[in-house]
């Protein structure tokens, strides 16, 4: 896994940046009821995202939570008092004190299917009644664009995704949340070139491909012989899911 406090500095730009955040946003504002007072963002990160949400509609009261002590710290620079440092798996809040709860990027990176269990038990348990939950579901598969990268790294040992849809579905619905709704949203800028599949397996990006080792520098020497080397393949384009409790 990556490690986020030396991500911090630069994840915007390898990620992105302002139209991404856009895009994320928007479609989880859309399946946010209008009616919400108060949402808590999982695992922030550098607070782009959660900005735009706690600009977007006026009266809604935005709190931020990272578990990395150097994203946090970018995320309160752009929201001055709204950031919490904290594990999602043990939040720091009473229970039923928000109207919404998002965790978008986030559960593909539980360790452990109890972990992912564990993080949505606590969406749950911060929800009101009546709330909703809103999260992204199978982040590996979205960035599955069917470019010639994918195809060199399909190679890859692979891991089960903790955020596949149907273990998503049924830890809601064991901690009281029903399916309300769904939505897509583009990556934008984050349509990976040969060359920058390169640089993210050397930083390791790819959990099962450490860097430096004979098998990382064999999917590097692939990579390096396919054509068009600063030629960026398309967007990944994610999707939310979005519960309701009770």
């Amino acid at each position: 896994m990556l490690d986020y406090d030396k991500e911090a500095e630069g994840y915007d730009a390898w990620r992105g940046g302002e139209p991404r955040a856009a895009a994320a946003a928007d479609a989880v504002l859309g399946l946010v009821p209008p009616e919400a007072r108060a949402l808590l963002d999982l695992a922030c990160g550098t607070g782009i995202v959660t900005r735009r949400l706690a600009a977007a509609r006026g009266g809604l009261r935005v709190t931020g939570v990272d578990r990395s002590p150097a994203m946090a710290r970018q995320a309160a620079d752009r929201l001055p008092g709204a950031v919490v440092l904290a594990d999602a798996r043990r939040l720091p809040f009473r229970d039923g004190e928000f109207d919404a709860v998002t965790s978008v990027w986030l559960l593909h990176l539980a360790p452990t299917a109890e972990d992912a269990r564990a993080i949505v038990a606590e969406c749950a348990r911060v929800l009101r009644p009546g709330g909703a939950y809103v999260t992204t579901v199978d982040k590996g598969a979205s960035h599955n664009v069917g470019s010639d990268i994918d195809a060199v790294m399909a190679a890859r040992p692979r891991v089960p995704a903790m955020d596949a849809p149907h273990l998503v579905e049924s830890y809601a619905a064991e901690y009281g949340l029903r399916a309300a709704g769904r939505a897509r949203f583009p990556g934008r800028g984050q349509g990976r070139s040969p060359r920058r599949a390169i640089a993210d397996l050397r930083r390791g990006w790819f959990a099962t491909v450490p860097p430096g080792t004979p098998l990382a520098e064999e999917f590097v020497a692939r990579l390096a012989a396919l054509p068009d080397q600063d030629r960026d393949r398309p967007d990944p384009v994610f999707t939310l899911r979005a519960f309701r409790k009770g």
